[in-house]
């Protein structure tokens, strides 16, 4: 009998294995990726968990559901550049050659502070002439001196003074000439400078950053070419086109709200700046110009962007979510609410209109929550991958 009771053991132990086998998840199975996996909340919504080495490779960034004025706006796009009113192109005033440069692209500089040292054969001359002017001068006062001098002991006559002071006179005005020529070549010099006379130093006339530096040593500089592109990047300029029949609508002031495609989730607040005069026959649209703060300097002159502009301001209120942050599953729209690292509720939310980079929330947010921006969409897919999953259980 022992025989038989050793066999029966055995199978036994044989089906143990194989049912823990089988009854091992699928997530845990070695050589596969873990499947996400949705739970009900203790409120009935979905909570959707993703490993963590999973998230790794996903970039999330959030935002929080905003307020914003209501009523008939419009969306305008268009793109961004400098503002004209704290922007400098600087070059030389005369052909020179560049000896030293003291600025780099995106450095932020002040008003004044040197940006390169150049010099010029033209300037030197020109510089030698003043010198040269002054010394004249300085030698006809002088002579009119000492000739006044004797001329009042009847040493000298009367006529040789007179010569005297023409010829002060004379040299006055070739002194005044020197100094006329050089400051319309822009640059400023001392008589008791002992430098180089032929180099000057280029100043920035504004405070602000380089945007732009084609300046190298040894350069040969053209004075119809600037060497360095200057602007204050604090307020920038959004140039929209709008249609006439929204065109006339818009007054100077009213409130905007710019987005971005580079920068999902964020908006940047301004105004309407200016509103063009003339229509575009091709487009029939009209020029407007919107004037954007740039909060933490991320905005970029180039860059193209969306406005929303809603004309007066006693609208209600409505809540908004940047448009990345809404995900269609099966037949609803729904939001991503983090809720730990690794762990997202599915948050079924009702979709309004389509307000350009952000989209309008009926009902299923509320005001300062938090949603899933970047990421979203891969959550989407998680989060289907997940409910497929479950319906292959169900059956």
């Amino acid at each position: 009998m022992k025989p038989w009771i050793t066999i029966v053991a055995s199978l036994l132990l044989v089906l143990s294995g194989c049912k823990d086998k089988s009854e091992k998840p699928a997530s845990q199975t070695k050589g596969q990726a873990p499947v996400p996996e949705v739970r009900q909340s203790e409120a009935g919504r979905g909570l959707l968990h993703i490993e963590t080495e999973m998230l790794r490779d996903v970039k999330i960034t959030t935002a929080p559901v905003e307020e914003r004025p209501g009523g008939e706006g419009m969306v305008l796009l268009g793109e961004l550049h400098v503002n004209e009113n704290t922007y400098a192109e600087v070059g030389p005033p005369i052909a020179a050659r560049v000896l030293a440069v003291h600025a780099a692209s995106g450095q932020s500089i002040s008003s004044g502070q040197p940006l390169a040292t150049l010099q010029s054969t033209e300037l030197g001359k020109t510089r030698s002439a003043l010198i040269t002017a002054n010394a004249r001068l300085e030698l006809a006062r002088q002579t009119l001196e000492r000739k006044r001098r004797l001329s009042s002991e009847r040493i000298v006559s009367q006529r040789e003074v007179q010569e005297a002071e023409a010829e002060a006179s004379a040299a006055e005005a070739d002194l005044r000439a020197a100094r006329a020529e050089l400051q319309a070549l822009g640059v400023s010099i001392s008589l008791d400078d002992s430098s180089d006379s032929s180099q000057f130093t280029l100043r920035s006339p504004i405070a602000g950053t380089v945007l732009e530096r084609t300046a190298v040593r040894g350069q040969l500089a053209d004075p119809a070419q600037p060497l360095f592109r200057i602007g204050d990047l604090s307020n920038l300029w959004l140039t929209v086109q709008a249609f006439e029949r929204d065109a006339v609508r818009l007054k100077p002031g009213f409130p905007v709200r710019t987005a971005l495609a580079a920068l999902p989730g964020r908006t940047f607040t301004g105004k309407v700046g200016l509103i063009g005069k003339q229509v575009n026959p091709q487009s029939r649209t009209i020029p407007v110009r919107v004037d954007v703060h740039n909060d933490g300097g991320l905005l970029r002159p180039g860059m193209s962007a969306s406005a929303w502009v809603t004309p007066g301001t006693d609208a209600p209120k409505i809540l908004t979510v940047p448009a990345a942050a809404m995900q269609r599953i099966a037949d609803d729209w729904v939001a991503f609410i983090p809720r730990s690292p690794d762990t997202f509720e599915i948050r079924h939310v009702g979709r309004g209109r389509d307000l350009g980079s952000e989209i309008e929330v009926l009902s299923g947010l509320k005001t300062g929550e938090t949603v899933v921006v970047d990421g979203s969409f891969l959550l989407k897919a998680e989060a289907d991958k997940a409910r497929g999953e479950g319906e292959e259980h169900e059956h």
